[in-house]
């Protein structure tokens, strides 16, 4: 992953995909380990599986009630 600015993070990881962001995350991971830029990317991949999940669950109970 190329070293983004802070600026260029933010921007970026408003058009990424939950798998997308998970990638960035482990990259960083293995990478330059910048603490602040770890915790955005957790965040971000986060709200994205909540998100999902979230989803997930009220189509489940949705369909339950047919």
């Amino acid at each position: 992953m190329k070293r983004l600015t802070w600026r260029e993070l933010n921007h970026v990881l408003a058009s990424k995909t939950e798998a997308e962001v998970l990638q960035m995350l482990q990259e960083e991971k293995v990478g330059a380990q910048r603490i602040v830029v770890l915790e955005r990317l957790h965040q971000r991949y986060n709200t994205l599986r909540v998100s999902r999940e979230r989803i997930d669950l009220l189509n489940g109970a949705r369909e339950g009630t047919k």
